[in-house]
């Protein structure tokens, strides 16, 4: 099931697959060797196979298979050459030219990204989030040093840098202050795709709410789930439920020996992993709120979700949340125990004031689309690209027009095999 920056990848291949085939290239690479083209129509097979697993009407080894298609296609391409041949005649125009980074997989060996920028083709990442440097803690030490050689190398090699929120882009800033240049930054929020409820999928009796993401530190679990030891002990079976949606992720051990060994979360706790969008809804749709404990985030997917779907949101204090949830939310503390259990029994009352006070907030929210974030990049891409054919100074003022307007995008789509 895509997460979070899969669900980005995937929204940028379907807007690159509407345009002409002309104007887009999709790449793939691998941990070793070069990014190489590879056929359109794979790439189409794969998102499809994505989207339909992700609603949940394909199993897991019929979305495997057109993955598997790709990257064997991607394999074969760099052994005989014909993927950078391709690339090559795509790059008719190389003054032209983006490759669009949406990944931040494999960023971190900049190499394949050297060698497409000493064509003359312009290169622009999109940057998620800074966490693994910002909180070394909530990762491995290995996944920290190898965001810190990604954003070296976004320093070194980018002509311009998106992000998914001001939030983001504060925490860029000092990371490329050993560019050689200025680089151009484009804060584009991301949109939503906003999940259509399985009216069929079970959904627990009573009050209960809902809590999405991988289980990890990061995502402040233990705060919820000390909480609800808290409700065990003082309410019993009239305590509302907490469902837990996402996988199990790492350095997680405490969160996981209190699911696994403490009793007084037997009934109460409810871990989902693997569902797909439309029970995901569904079980968001009937939640007295979701909760979103994290110490930090670049974006917010969630709650943007939850927001959309007319769920009301509990959420920590932080930059990012508060530029995607505006006033509709509660906020609060990440650390402050106290307002998160005295603020989760209120929402559970079912005649809650502060509820039915959020529920008014949510209906003046403004929800982001993938047309709004387009609207943003778009033409911001076109200025980049109109950049690089400023230094061809054509003599004739309307060349330089029909430049901007018809300049080849080329997008990398990097999934690694």
């Amino acid at each position: 099931m895509p997460t979070g920056i899969d669900r980005v990848e995937l929204a940028y291949a379907r807007h690159w697959l509407k345009k002409d085939p002309e104007r887009v290239t999709f790449l793939l690479r691998g941990p070793l060797g070069s990014a190489v083209a590879v056929p359109r129509s794979l790439v189409s097979d794969f998102v499809l196979a994505v989207e339909t697993r992700r609603i949940g009407a394909l199993g897991w080894e019929d979305a495997a298979r057109p993955a598997a298609q790709l990257a064997r296609s991607a394999i074969i391409r760099l052994l005989l050459g014909r993927g950078m041949l391709d690339l090559a005649r795509a790059l008719r125009a190389p003054e032209e030219s983006i490759y669009v980074l949406v990944s931040h997989a494999l960023a971190e060996r900049p190499r394949p990204i050297a060698a497409i920028k000493r064509k003359g083709v312009k290169f622009i990442p999109l940057v998620h989030d800074l966490i693994p440097v910002a909180y070394p803690e909530y990762t491995s030490p290995a996944g920290a040093r190898r965001h810190l050689r990604r954003l070296e190398a976004f320093a070194g090699l980018a002509d311009g840098i998106i992000v998914n929120s001001q939030a983001t882009g504060d925490d860029l800033g000092p990371h490329l202050l050993r560019s050689t240049q200025q680089l151009p930054r484009l804060c584009a929020p991301l949109g939503i795709d906003t999940p259509i409820p399985d009216p069929n999928y079970p959904a627990p009796a009573g009050a209960y709410f809902v809590c999405i993401g991988t289980i990890e530190p990061r995502k402040n679990h233990l705060l919820l789930l000390n909480t609800w030891r808290v409700f065990a002990e003082r309410l019993g079976v009239e305590a509302p439920k907490l469902l837990l949606i996402g996988r199990r992720g790492w350095e997680n051990e405490n969160i996981v020996d209190m699911l696994d060994r403490c009793p007084a979360m037997i009934g109460l706790v409810r871990e989902y992993k693997g569902l797909p969008d439309k029970a995901v809804a569904s079980l968001l749709q009937g939640a007295r709120a979701l909760l979103f404990p994290s110490f930090a985030e670049g974006y917010g997917l969630p709650l943007a979700e939850a927001l959309a779907l007319g769920v009301p949101a509990i959420c920590s204090d932080l930059p990012a949340l508060r530029e995607v949830g505006g006033d509709a939310p509660e906020f609060l503390d990440p650390l402050d125990g106290l307002g998160w259990r005295r603020l989760i029994l209120n929402y559970a009352e079912p005649d809650s004031g502060m509820r039915e006070a959020q529920l008014e907030r949510i209906g003046i929210w403004s929800r982001p689309s993938w047309d709004q974030h387009f609207a943003l990049v778009d033409p911001w891409l076109r200025q980049i690209a109109c950049a690089g054919q400023a230094k061809k100074a054509p003599q004739d003022p309307a060349e330089a027009v029909h430049g901007v307007t018809e300049a080849r995008l080329h997008t990398a789509f990097a999934q690694g095999p």
